[in-house]
């Protein structure tokens, strides 16, 4: 029944070449549209299942359904097996059918979202949320796989910022259009919406996602475009397997995982803490605060696309001078975010700031950068072993952060109050350090 089960997402066999060069062109024009459509829109909308939790977190804590701490590890079960899953799962991508692969993945995170917001009970809503981080963890590695197959090595750069606008897609749209759901509706349609738009999403990307090029008959990309700047694997690794352990070779690689792990830890803090640090330190609605938010994710996806295009055009594909850049205003911004006046135009600066910056880095550190110097055939593999790392820096930030927020808060009478100062420090701490491991692979370049 195993067998069956893994032969059922196992990607296809190669079917005999097309010969008619304009069909192969029309063939590849149309999926390489809708594929990007949708691992970019599909990925996007599927975050709202990942992100519900920060935007319930003040409804709960005031409701007395969770606590801080609860909430913390409750919001690590999610890091935790989504780590280890983008591992597994990075590894399996290299082997599966998209379409099949993408689309389950999405139905059963939208499913375990549903019942999430029928969940009072610590243990089932850790049970829940740790399954919602496994299923969630196909969506990153098999949106690599993806792109790899429809866009060749010199399209790389664009086409990965492209698809890193997901995140602030689906960011975006948890801020704004899910708190906007929580705050009229109350904090159940937090999951119950995120759910309901996961079960649409799996159908359309059903639809829209193919298997790789030779399964349809047609070359592969790389051929198609002519593009062969690099080998596309190491003399003597013939297999599959063999290629994604070659990975583990790499020295920059594990300075990429550090490098990733800490950017996460700000990346979560933010996404996980954000809202209930603008509604209690800032005295800000749930509204107005995922309305800010909202505006560092618009500002994101400025920043994926932005990271691509300057690094592939002005510094031939070199991430780190672009790395340092954005390391800059990220920390800028987070500056202007919790030091600055609490004022519109000063937070809003900020986000922007902090936006383009940590998207930036997210779309080198924690995918592109590993991409560029691996083998292209086991991209799914890199972002694994990348994933790993920085999803459990992600997890040991949310169970940090509840903590500390909780050691800092106190009753004034009926009302709570909060001191953020050692979590903004570690937050603010961990950018840094980020910045400091990514500018020492300064020289690394891409693998010949």
């Amino acid at each position: 029944m195993a067998a069956g089960f893994l032969r059922f997402f196992a990607t296809g066999v190669d079917r005999p070449a097309i010969d008619d060069a304009a069909a192969i062109d029309g063939l590849f024009r149309r999926h390489r549209l809708r594929v990007m459509l949708a691992i970019t829109l599909g990925y996007g909308l599927i975050y709202t299942c990942r992100l519900a939790l920060g935007v319930v977190k003040k409804p709960l804590i005031d409701g007395g359904v969770f606590s801080p701490t609860e909430l913390g590890l409750i919001g690590s079960a999610l890091f935790y097996t989504y780590a280890i899953g983008k591992l597994t799962n990075g590894f399996l991508a290299d082997h599966a059918n998209m379409k099949r692969f993408l689309a389950f993945a999405f139905l059963m995170t939208a499913l375990c979202n549903l019942a999430m917001g029928f969940t009072t009970t610590l243990w089932m809503a850790v049970v829940l949320w740790g399954l919602n981080g496994w299923f969630q963890s196909f969506g990153a590695p098999g949106g690599v796989v993806a792109m790899t197959s429809w866009f060749s090595n010199r399209e790389r750069g664009r086409a990965y910022g492209v698809w890193s606008t997901a995140h602030s897609i689906g960011e975006g749209l948890t801020f704004l259009v899910v708190g906007a759901a929580v705050a009229a509706l109350g904090w159940r349609w937090g999951f119950w919406g995120p759910g309901l738009i996961g079960i649409a999403t799996a159908i359309g990307c059903y639809v829209l996602l193919q298997d790789r090029p030779r399964t349809l008959g047609l070359p592969t990309v790389n051929d198609w475009k002519n593009d062969h700047y690099r080998e596309a694997a190491k003399p003597g690794v013939k297999t599959v397997l063999g290629l994604q352990l070659s990975i583990l070779r790499i020295p920059a690689i594990w300075v990429l995982c550090l490098a990733s792990a800490t950017t996460y830890v700000t990346r979560y803090a933010i996404n996980s803490w954000g809202i209930l640090y603008l509604q209690e330190a800032r005295g800000f609605s749930l509204p107005a605060a995922g309305t800010l938010l909202m505006i560092s994710t618009l500002a994101g996806m400025a920043g994926a696309i932005g990271f691509g295009f300057i690094s592939d055009k002005f510094f031939a594909a070199r991430r780190p001078p672009v790395n340092l850049l954005f390391a800059l205003l990220e920390l800028v911004g987070l500056g202007l975010i919790f030091f600055g006046p609490t004022t519109m135009p000063t937070l809003v600066i900020g986000m922007l700031l902090f936006g383009m910056g940590l998207t930036g880095l997210v779309t080198s550190l924690g995918g592109l950068f590993a991409v560029d110097i691996a083998p292209k055939r086991v991209a799914g593999a890199a972002m694994g072993v990348i994933g790993i790392f920085s999803y459990i820096g992600a997890a040991i930030q949310e169970q940090v952060s509840g903590i500390l927020i909780e050691r800092g808060m106190t009753m004034a009478g009926d009302v709570r109050v909060y001191d953020f100062g050692p979590a903004i420090w570690f937050w603010i701490g961990s950018s840094v350090l980020s910045m400091l491991l990514a500018a020492s692979l300064w020289r690394t370049r891409l693998r010949d």
